[in-house]
Parts: structure tokens; C-alpha cells; sequence
């Protein structure tokens, strides 16, 4: 039988099934109505799950579900900072309603990222890793010893939330000085607005990249800076998880060498440690299914 799973985050709800190998055989996608009441949200949700039951002939062996966080596993709830009217929201039990006598287990979509790419994708072989998204905002995943670490809560992997400059700009999660305030696409195109980058309203990241590209000098300095940030935190989780292996995906990682390179370079500076020398920093592989691929793993843990 398949493994139904599901992806929901702030901008997108994905579900998919797999079959007993662990490949996708089906997914869709819809926007998530994040600014709509809880129900209007969870409709959106059962919509997608009755979808993927009608692919699957009505019964699935297993439901694996990557939320965005923060999450309870303990009570199987989630409050996804980007779903304003899901607050303490039982999903795991709704899920199940849907689908009875099945079970479910859910995850954060930070570790779900992490073991997709650990089992299908850029981690496979890698024992202790970070695997992290850097797009509207900055958020990760761990594995370690091989197994995916949720932390007491279910949250460990936040690590958009580790603090690079303590007199830094006020973070969406009340504190201060994170590295998603300075390295995530968002922040870095408001720091070139606000030090004479000059774009069309509305332009992002991917122009921010593209300025850069053509060697505008303070596009260049938000790639620079954002890089910096992100190499201190992933020095630091690094440090403390005694990493081999670390995953950059997300639509500030599509950037590529610009990206990549000076964050390579940055990362020189910080891993000082004997034990960091042979860390490794690798693109993401399996995209917007990683989410979906690490669920059903999940699925299949339990």
C-alpha cells in the first residue's frame, strides 16, 4: 500500500503519495489560505488529503505529515508562525479523522527536509548533518547518527534563530540579531534598499541576485554580508552537533556560485576547530519534494 504525505507551510500545501520503495508517485500542490480562519485552512488541507485517497484507491498504509513550526509532537499540534489563525491547531488528530485507523506522525518541516535529503537526496552516506532552507526565511533540520533529532518538542533545527549580532534588528520570533534578519532573501534585499540599491517595487531576491550577477557593488555587499551570518551560525550548530555534512537549499540557495562561493569563503574564517576541518557544505537535491520525501521516511519510522 502507499504512504500518504503531506507538506504545509505558509505559502503551500503540498501532499503526496509514495509507494513502498519510498518514490513519489503522485503530488499536488495549492496556495495555502494563510490569511483565512483555521477551518478555511484545514479545508484547504482535507481537500489535498481526499485528493491524494481517490489517486491511492482509498486506503494507505501510513500518513507522514511535515508541518512548518513551531509544533507539539507531544499533543500533536502545531502554531506555524506563518498561519496566523492556526494556533495550538490538532492536526495530527484532524488527519486522523480523515483517515482512520492509519497512523500519523508528525514532524517539523525542518527535519522532514533533513531526512528526505539524508535518505534520497545530497545526505545520503552522511551520519551528522544540518540540511537548512534559505529563501523568505532561514529554517533547518537535523540528523544525527544517522536518525533524525526532533529535540523535546519537536522543534530542534530552528536554526534561523540562532543569534549572529546581538544589537541586530528585531526577529519575527520576539528576539533579536538572528541570522534570518540578515540572511534571508527578505532581509537581505531590505538591507540593499536601505544602502542605495535602486529596484522596481516589488523586485526580490531573485532580481538582488541577478543585480549581483551584473556586478552591482551593493547587491554584491548583501550577498556578502547574508553569507557571513549564515557561515557564523553553521560554524557554531556545526560545533555543537560535531557535523560532517551540511545542506543548503531554499530560493536563495538557486543563486548558486553566488551563494555558494562566498559562503565557502566565509566559512574558512570560522571553522578554526580541528574537528570542523572536514565539514562539508553541499547543495540541496531533492527541491520543493524534500518535505515530502523525508514525511514518508518519517511515516516509515514510526
Amino acid at each position: 500500500m502507499h504512504t500518504l504525505c503531506l507538506d504545509i507551510g505558509g505559502t503551500k500545501i503540498a501532499a503526496g503519495l509514495a509507494d513502498p520503495a519510498g518514490t513519489l508517485i503522485h503530488t499536488a500542490t495549492c496556495a495555502t489560505p494563510a490569511a483565512s480562519g483555521a477551518e478555511q485552512v484545514w479545508a484547504a488541507v482535507a481537500e489535498m488529503i481526499t485528493d491524494a485517497l481517490g489517486v491511492a484507491g482509498g486506503a494507505v498504509a501510513a500518513v507522514g505529515i511535515a508541518s512548518a513550526g513551531p509544533i507539539d509532537l507531544h499533543s500533536g499540534t502545531v502554531s506555524p508562525i506563518n498561519i496566523a489563525s492556526w494556533r495550538g491547531f490538532p492536526l495530527v488528530d484532524r488527519v486522523a479523522g480523515v483517515v482512520p485507523g492509519v497512523p500519523v506522525r508528525l514532524g517539523g518541516d525542518g527535519v522532514c527536509m533533513a531526512l528526505g535529503e539524508h535518505w534520497r537526496g545530497a545526505g545520503r552516506g552522511a551520519r551528522f548533518l544540518l540540511a537548512m532552507v534559505v529563501s523568505t526565511g532561514v529554517g533547518g533540520g537535523l540528523v544525527l547518527d544517522g536518525a533524525p533529532y526532533a529535540g523535546r518538542t519537536g522543534n530542534a533545527g530552528h536554526v534561523g534563530h540562532v543569534v549572529v549580532d546581538r544589537e541586530g534588528e528585531a526577529c519575527s520570533c520576539g528576539g533579536r540579531g538572528c541570522v534570518e534578519t540578515v540572511a534571508s532573501g527578505p532581509s537581505m534585499v531590505r538591507w540593499a534598499r536601505a544602502n542605495g540599491w535602486s529596484a522596481p517595487p516589488g523586485a526580490g531576491a531573485r532580481a538582488l541576485a541577478d543585480a549581483a550577477r551584473a556586478g552591482d557593488e551593493v547587491a554584491l555587499a548583501a550577498f556578502h554580508r547574508g553569507t557571513r551570518a549564515l557561515a557564523a551560525m553553521i560554524a557554531s550548530v556545526g560545533a555543537v552537533c560535531d557535523l560532517d555534512l551540511v545542506i543548503v537549499g531554499g530560493g536563495v540557495a538557486k543563486s548558486g556560485r553566488l551563494l555558494f562561493d562566498p559562503l565557502r569563503e566565509a566559512l574558512a574564517d570560522y571553522l578554526g576547530l580541528d574537528f570542523l576541518s572536514a565539514l562539508r557544505l553541499v547543495p540541496a537535491e531533492l527541491g520543493g519534494e524534500a518535505g515530502l520525501v523525508g514525511a514518508v521516511r518519517l511515516a516509515g519510522l514510526g
